[in-house]
């Protein structure tokens, strides 16, 4: 058995001939933990007696029964698993009642036994807060990034520590790693997955839970264990057609699919960005697509605009409803510079500037609609350079909005993802390329409202087209330094 290179569909397989145990695989899930966090910093806040005590309770009989899993320092509530929510602020945070989205995984049959690093408030495209004490390195280079916001997650599962893990995406944060440790990630469409108890609308309906993994079956078996609204949800996503496993179990059929090689409002992107969306277009036309360039006409720079804006006030309100609750004022570094900076900024804004930017965000995703047809998806790179190193996106700066807009900032380095956050459609980031420094460069894919099954299909031919599993990081004792 070679867990480390091994889905978690494999590695279910095992438990269920008793070729392996659950409590073998949690033993070298952290046997993993010990001999590659100390350089990765990715996996946090340890459970091992939690997880210890579910086996001998008797794990559901899940489609993951017994397989190691991690949860994302940032969501996904849970009673058995306190929380830092990437902020000294909010260090040990614990909680009264689980999350329906944990609830959920825990049915797959998991083992889950701790999480993973994520960024203050989960803002930026890097993960690197004060908490951990230390950035959160990619497995393929130590001196990059892995991504944000679910980039504990990302470098955790590219490095063999557990085969899927647990993330989030209010504006990339599921694609951003994904793109930057050589993985699958998918967003699904708005309210696919249950926001509830804690959350109403997360970022005015933007965010979303998902998984980072390294196969597309596996996102597809969670998908089809975790999606549907929990009871007073405040949206709802069109119903399935039948499930993400079916879907990827027959090809799709062939696809119109539009081509942009530049960002959406037509900046150019790294060569080694826009080469990769050549080489995935010729690809998919190698398939029987039909692909041809075209680029959104919908106001991109708009909706950057009115994100920062929900996501200021969003961060404002975290902080706020913390330092109510315990009755004392916020001190002195108790928030990285980053969060001050939004809530300076937050402060400038009224409630009409809030509801005008959701306006702007629902509007948005109106003219998103009306530009695919007639296309079926939307081809482009996930970021438009190849993962940038690590201290370049560091929570050092108080100007929130130079920040996420300013020259070479966040949306510069992301232009795409958080396109799909705001109109709520699904998209896909698929590890496809590797550039000459050996890192790797994601393909994004996006499909209307609803289109899930069709983007997951889509993913699933392109994986068996072009495989990526046998694509592996260096181990510890190979990692690459600056």
């Amino acid at each position: 058995m070679e867990y480390g290179v091994m889905d978690a569909t494999a590695l279910a397989a095992l438990v269920a001939r008793r070729d392996a145990s659950a409590e073998e695989l949690l033993d070298l899930a952290l046997a993993e933990v010990e001999r590659l966090n100390p350089q990765l910093n990715a996996v946090v806040l340890l459970q091992e007696g939690v997880a210890r005590a579910a086996i001998r309770k008797g794990l559901p009989d899940g489609p993951f029964r017994g397989v190691p899993f991690l949860l994302k320092d940032l969501g996904c509530e849970a009673v058995d698993f306190p929380s830092h929510n990437g902020s000294r602020l909010l260090m040990n945070t614990r909680y009264p009642r689980d999350s329906a989205i944990f609830e959920r995984i825990c049915a797959t049959g998991v083992v889950s036994f701790g999480r993973t690093t994520a960024p203050e408030g989960g803002v930026g495209p890097a993960t690197e807060a004060a908490v951990y004490g230390g950035p959160t390195r990619n497995p393929w280079h130590l001196g990059h990034t892995s991504g944000g916001s679910s980039g504990g997650a990302g470098a955790a599962v590219a490095a063999g520590i557990v085969p899927a893990a647990h993330g989030s995406d209010g504006g990339g944060s599921v694609r951003i790693p994904a793109a930057s440790c050589g993985l699958y990630g998918f967003k699904p469409t708005r309210a696919r997955l249950p926001d509830g108890p804690y959350v109403g609308e997360g970022w005015a309906g933007m965010t979303i839970d998902g998984f980072l993994t390294r196969s597309v079956r596996d996102t597809a078996t969670f998908l089809d264990a975790c999606h549907g609204a929990d009871p007073g949800a405040p949206y709802w996503a069109p119903p399935l057609r039948d499930s993400h496993s079916a879907a990827i179990a027959r090809p799709p059929r062939r696809l119109r699919i539009a081509m942009c090689d530049t960002t959406f409002t037509g900046a150019p992107i790294h060569p080694d960005c826009r080469d990769a969306v050549h080489e995935a277009a010729r690809l998919l036309e190698s398939l029987g697509h039909h692909v041809e360039p075209a680029r959104p006409k919908a106001d991109v720079a708009g909706m950057m605009r009115a994100w920062t804006k929900i996501v200021a006030c969003g961060t404002a309100l975290y902080v706020a409803k913390t330092v109510a609750a315990r009755g004392r004022p916020l001190a002195d570094g108790e928030v990285e510079a980053v969060t001050q900076g939004a809530i300076a900024y937050a402060a400038t804004l009224s409630g009409a500037d809030y509801l005008e930017a959701v306006g702007k965000i629902h509007a948005f995703g109106r003219e998103m609609a009306a530009f695919l047809p007639p296309y079926d998806v939307l081809l482009s790179a996930t970021l438009a350079e190849p993962p940038a190193v690590v201290g370049r996106f560091a929570h050092r700066t108080e100007d929130f909005v130079h920040y996420r807009m300013g020259a070479g900032m966040v949306f510069d380095y992301s232009p795409f993802c958080a396109v799909f956050n705001a109109s709520g459609q699904p998209a896909a980031s698929l590890p496809l390329a590797w550039n000459a420094d050996g890192l790797p460069i994601g393909i994004h894919l996006a499909a209307p409202f609803g289109e899930d099954e069709m983007l997951i299909a889509l993913s699933a031919e392109l994986e068996a087209a072009r495989p990526w599993a046998n694509r592996r990081p260096p181990q510890q004792d190979a990692y690459k330094q600056n």
